[in-house]
């Protein structure tokens, strides 16, 4: 048991059950501390109606939940397995209707992250005029630089308040704070979202932020709702200085999961190696 005077640890079931039908889930890039441990208890929990913000480009995570059918629309500038390819049940859905896909670009989804931390209601940026994504994207307006003499356009990304982030981290301290080194994305997603829930490989007794080694790269226990012990829990996505991408449980994933039929069995063996 921790010391009396630390944050408490949870598990992943109560972390799975802060998540809510219908809620906004911001959840990171491939190589930025994925959560794999979380994506299980996810579909044990069942929660659906999930709208996926990827921060800013979604894999294997989010193509399992939308697999499972949780999942009613993605915002997100590209969705990949790597080296394994394209990502099958959300290419699937997408040409199928089965979700909505909100095209952005990796700017502009930390624009939108940036507004909300900020707590502005907009962001505003330049790259996206005359982008042909401005012609999907209704939420995303272009407005005159009210300072500027002469015409001068720029597109209005509105703030993206996620309800949930989710990531995994190498560690924790027992006072709550959570070390995610260069990960900055990590904490963009924290500042922006009203919850933010982390995985660790391990909790550490020393405190993060009075390490001046650590505290630059340590995201603060103010930002962080609760925290569960999970070994590997990236796995087969790496986590920098702990372990490397097992690439070829990808490949079998997304060779799995070219049909229903595959995926179904995949995420059954993965239960049934779960369970022994």
């Amino acid at each position: 048991m921790p010391p009396s005077n630390s944050a408490p640890i949870a598990d992943l079931d109560r972390l799975a059950g802060a998540v809510e039908p219908g809620m906004a889930l911001a959840l990171p890039v491939d190589y930025a501390g994925v959560s794999m441990a979380m994506t299980w208890a996810l579909l044990a929990r069942g929660a659906g109606d999930l709208h996926i913000v990827n921060v800013p480009t979604g894999g294997m995570q989010g193509d399992i939940l939308i697999g499972a059918g949780l999942v009613r629309s993605v915002e997100t500038s590209a969705m990949t397995l790597g080296e394994a390819g394209g990502a099958p049940c959300f290419n699937r859905a997408v040409k199928s209707g089965q979700i909505k896909l909100k095209d952005a670009t990796c700017p502009a989804i930390h624009a939108g992250l940036m507004a909300a931390q900020k707590g502005s209601p907009f962001m505003p940026m330049r790259g996206l005029l005359e982008s042909d994504l401005l012609k999907f994207r209704d939420d995303w307006k272009v407005i005159e630089n009210p300072f500027a003499d002469s015409a001068d356009p720029v597109v209005l990304i509105p703030a993206i308040k996620p309800d949930v982030a989710i990531f995994h981290a190498p560690m924790a301290d027992r006072f709550g704070n959570v070390w995610i080194g260069r990960r900055r994305e990590l904490a963009a997603m924290a500042y922006a979202s009203a919850t933010t829930l982390v995985t660790v490989e391990r909790v550490v007794e020393n405190n993060l932020l009075a390490d001046e080694l650590s505290a630059a790269g340590t995201l603060p226990a103010l930002y962080v709702s609760d925290i569960a012990v999970a070994s590997n829990g990236a796995w087969p996505y790496g986590l920098w200085g702990e372990y490397p991408t097992d690439t070829a449980e990808i490949i079998r994933y997304a060779r799995a999961a070219r049909t229903d039929e595959g995926f179904a069995a995949y995420l059954a063996a993965r239960a049934a190696d779960k369970a022994a």
